[in-house]
């Protein structure tokens, strides 16, 4: 060990450097002195040495000229060589042992050193000369580019608004599509909107590219201003969403689209709500799914989606991760947390919130006091929830009554919840004063965002972006683009990625073992209602399971022609269920209450009555009025097979005249049928009464 340990610590050489002065002289002169030994001891013709010294000086010279050096360093190689061939030379002819010789051979080397010593110096010295010539030359071009274009803006600015302004830097933007002024206002108190007003009369002067826009904005302080000139439109190309997936977070930002300048625009949602108003044909469906790929790639966020209209906005996200059955697949998790079709899911899953937020208000209050905050502190650990509400705005300017409750339990979230990690997003068709006219949005939802697409109709921007001025609907004409305004960052025009179903699925896959699970505390408080989100009976709607028995070239009969077959009227109460008024829905829930609490009465007239509540029928003997006799109807297995999926929590009659599409009143007749005949339980709990599998009693 000792040995190895000096070894290690010795001098160490490299062979493979170059000579630098001190070296190159020493090996120069050695080599002399033994050429000149060598030479006298075996009688070699001295002038040998002087050719080679000679041709050791001309291809220096070569060299050095096409390697560009200097003449100093040209004339000092050259004579270092011829100097050596020479001492070399007198040497052989008058004996290198001499102290003449060796006293000469050691001046020329110390001669030698120094002058490429010299030499090395200035060479350094020229080349950084030169490098910063060049700076220099690319700075005078650059700056007469940037002259020329603060003249013409000073100009241009004087002739439009009628203000002269004074150009402090003019910066270009690196994709190349534009760049930015930053001006100083005249004194008088001019301030930046006097600029911003006359953006579309500025974009006409500078004879702008369509899609192309001037925007101006505050400067460092009140006499600046900034004004962003875009050259070139990249509004019109469509832009995928960029792959990779990388991790992101609620606390970094979450990007949503780019900026005409190729930036990323982020919104930053920890105590932000968000709008985003595109209508039909705007790429607002597109910007949902934008929406929920960032929240899929976060690890703080968990993602709850409210969509009226069979899910369509959630579907993507669910289904690559669920299987046949409805069930989410062991290896792979679903990119939202949570889907709500329906009124009733809607409500329960806003329920669930309400509890979360009150709940982790009490329970996390050492938390709060050891982090010394007031806001929950979000992370992978207490995931904060995100409640994508598609057509949201909408839902709450509705006049019905499922959607008034909705629109209450709505606004209740986005009143109580700040604090406490829960957020939404709205979506709407329109910039509308209905939309817009709810202060609660105005002051809670402060990223905003509008998809024109060119539509002109209920696009209001100065209501949805106040105090922004100079945004026009026909400066995004294209689908995809609009106008985005943040807390950080002004109104200004961008457009929103392309993501298409193959690329919603490679985003499932890829962040499936990413998502947080809700804490601990917030799934209490969530209860049975979170933790059955997936059972089969909640999610059977999700799946098409309907089976085709007719020939793969059968045609199509049309909705309205006539069915084959007899025409029975004991089927058309089940097949064409008519929709009820007002006053019969009223009627039908007070029959639903009284069945619920009397459920097990005996009916008026006797027991000939069938359980069905029909009297016996004459004549033929129709399968279709066989319920009793031959265990009810063809849907039935069905229907029992999903209340047995559904455990201990059974199900609503309602639930099941969904999934088998019937209706309610055919459906609750061959439920208490069944019941009666054991095969089902009948559990009364007034308006919550359900049927439940014998199994799970």
């Amino acid at each position: 060990m000792t040995t190895n340990t000096q070894a290690t610590t010795g001098p160490v050489w490299d062979y493979s450097a170059g000579h630098g002065p001190v070296t190159g002289a020493l090996s120069a002169t050695t080599g002399a002195f033994a050429i000149a030994t060598t030479g006298a001891a075996t009688g070699m013709p001295p002038g040998w040495a002087l050719a080679i010294g000679a041709a050791g000086a001309i291809g220096h010279t070569v060299t050095s000229l096409r390697d560009r050096l200097s003449a100093r360093t040209v004339s000092m190689r050259a004579a270092s060589w011829l100097v050596g061939a020479g001492w070399t030379t007198w040497a052989m002819t008058t004996g290198p042992l001499s102290w003449a010789a060796l006293g000469s051979l050691a001046t020329i080397g110390v001669g030698m050193g120094a002058a490429a010593r010299a030499t090395l110096l200035h060479e350094e010295a020229r080349e950084l000369e030169a490098l910063a010539a060049a700076e220099r030359q690319v700075a005078r071009e650059l700056s007469a580019e940037r002259r020329a274009i603060a003249a013409e803006w000073v100009d241009r600015i004087q002739r439009v608004c009628g203000i002269t302004v004074r150009v402090v830097a003019v910066e270009t933007w690196p994709t190349g599509t534009g760049f930015t002024i930053d001006a100083e206002l005249p004194p008088g108190g001019t301030t930046y909107d006097r600029i911003a007003r006359e953006a579309a009369r500025l974009s006409a002067d500078a004879r702008l590219p369509h899609g192309c826009t001037v925007t101006a904005s505050q400067g460092i302080h009140q006499g600046r201003v900034l004004i962003d000139v875009t050259t070139v439109n990249v509004l019109e190309a469509e832009i995928t969403y960029p792959t990779g997936y990388a991790p992101l977070s609620l606390h970094t930002g979450i990007p949503w689209g780019l900026r005409t300048n190729g930036d990323e625009v982020r919104v930053y949602l920890r105590e932000q709500c968000a709008l985003v108003v595109g209508p039909t044909g705007s790429g607002k469906t597109n910007m949902v799914h934008t929406i929920l790929a960032g929240f899929a790639r976060t690890t703080d966020v968990l993602t709850w989606v409210i969509d009226l209209n069979a899910g369509s906005a959630g579907l993507p996200w669910v289904r690559p991760a669920l299987d046949s059955t409805g069930q989410t697949t062991e290896g792979m998790r679903p990119g939202i947390d949570w889907l709500a079709a329906s009124h009733e899911e809607a409500m329960v899953m806003l329920d669930a919130a309400v509890r979360i937020a009150k709940h982790r208000k009490m329970a996390y209050q050492d938390l709060l006091s050891r982090e010394n905050t007031d806001l929950l502190p979000v992370s992978d650990r207490i995931p904060q929830i995100e409640i994508v509400i598609d057509e949201g705005a909408e839902i709450l300017a509705a006049m019905d009554k499922p959607s008034k409750a909705l629109a209450a339990k709505i606004l209740e979230v986005i009143r109580i919840a700040r604090a406490m990690g829960i957020r939404t997003v709205l979506t709407a068709l329109g910039a509308t004063g209905s939309v817009l006219g709810n202060l609660m949005i105005r002051r809670e939802a402060k990223v905003r965002v509008a998809l024109t697409g060119g539509e002109t109709e209920g696009m209001d921007l100065s209501k949805q972006f106040p105090g922004s001025r100079g945004l026009r609907v026909d400066q995004a004409p294209y689908k995809g683009s609009g106008f985005m305004g943040t807390p950080e960052s002004p109104a200004g025009l961008f457009k929103s990625w392309r993501i298409k179903p193959n690329q919603i699925r490679d985003i499932v896959a890829a962040t499936s073992d990413r998502h947080p699970t809700l804490d601990a505390v917030s799934a209490k408080a969530a209860g049975p209602d979170y933790a059955r989100r997936w059972d089969m009976a909640r999610t059977a709607w999700m799946r098409d399971d309907t089976p085709s028995t007719a020939p793969a070239d059968a045609p199509i009969p049309a909705a309205d022609s006539p069915a084959v077959g007899l025409n029975l009227s004991a089927l058309r109460d089940e097949r064409t269920p008519v929709a009820e008024t007002d006053e019969e829905a009223l009627a039908r829930k007070f029959r639903e209450q009284i069945d619920a609490q009397f459920a097990t009465a005996p009916e008026p007239g006797g027991t000939d009555v069938p359980s069905s509540g029909k009297p016996p029928a004459a004549g033929l003997n129709l399968s279709a009025l066989r319920n009793d006799s031959d265990g009810g109807p063809a849907w039935l297995p069905d229907a029992v097979a999903a209340i047995k999926g559904a455990g201990s929590a059974g199900m609503k009659p309602s639930a099941v005249a969904d999934l088998v599409g019937r209706s309610r009143q055919a459906v609750r007749d061959a439920l208490k049928a069944a019941a009666e005949r054991g095969e089902l339980v009948y559990r009364d709990n007034g308006p919550h009464s359900v049927y439940v599998h014998p199994d799970h009693t």
